[in-house]
């Protein structure tokens, strides 16, 4: 296993529409493997194959209660009302957007072995799967914006034994 660089914007693999996964060969389960280490030591809660500069059809899942954690070839078949969310990815760190996703989604794909698998998910599953299917179809969660006043920049966490301040520009210096 190898920890695999993040593509990050404006990087143009990210806008390019991956292509389907064939076969599920060495390489491809070599991929998956690297995919998987990679988004555990980033934190992450899914990653696409361009955002690690493979252009196939590949995402890993890392949702806390979900039993699946690999769809070769997904697709949403289906999309249930509309819910806003604060989105984040790990291809714009730093930054966070409010967009609309769906309540419920199908999708349909491959497993790790090639079995195939149809997934009813509603909440964060939902929100990560159709992220990061967007991004194998050069989606990025930007592009959902309806104004630039959704979209706001993350300040970092106070160090420990830090207070946090709101309230900056009256503090003495």
């Amino acid at each position: 296993m190898a920890l695999l660089p993040i593509r990050t914007v404006p990087d143009p693999v990210l806008r390019q529409k991956a292509k389907r996964v064939k076969a599920i060969d060495k390489s491809v389960r070599k991929l998956i493997s690297d995919m998987q280490e990679t988004l555990q030591t980033a934190t992450g809660v899914g990653l696409a194959a361009n955002q690690v500069g493979e252009t196939v059809r590949l995402i890993v899942l890392n949702v806390p209660g979900a039993d699946c954690k690999v769809l070769i070839n997904p697709e949403v078949t289906r999309r249930i009302g509309t819910r806003v969310v604060n989105e984040g990815c790990l291809s714009i760190p730093g930054y966070i957007g409010e967009i609309k996703r769906s309540e419920l989604v199908r999708v349909k794909g491959l497993n790790g072995r090639g079995q195939e698998v149809k997934i009813k998910a509603e909440g964060l599953l939902a929100e990560v799967l159709e992220h990061e299917i967007d991004h194998l179809n050069g989606i990025l969660y930007i592009d959902h914006l309806e104004s630039q006043n959704k979209f706001r920049k993350l300040e970092p966490p106070p160090k420990p034994g830090e207070a946090a301040d709101t309230n900056k520009e009256n503090k003495p210096e």
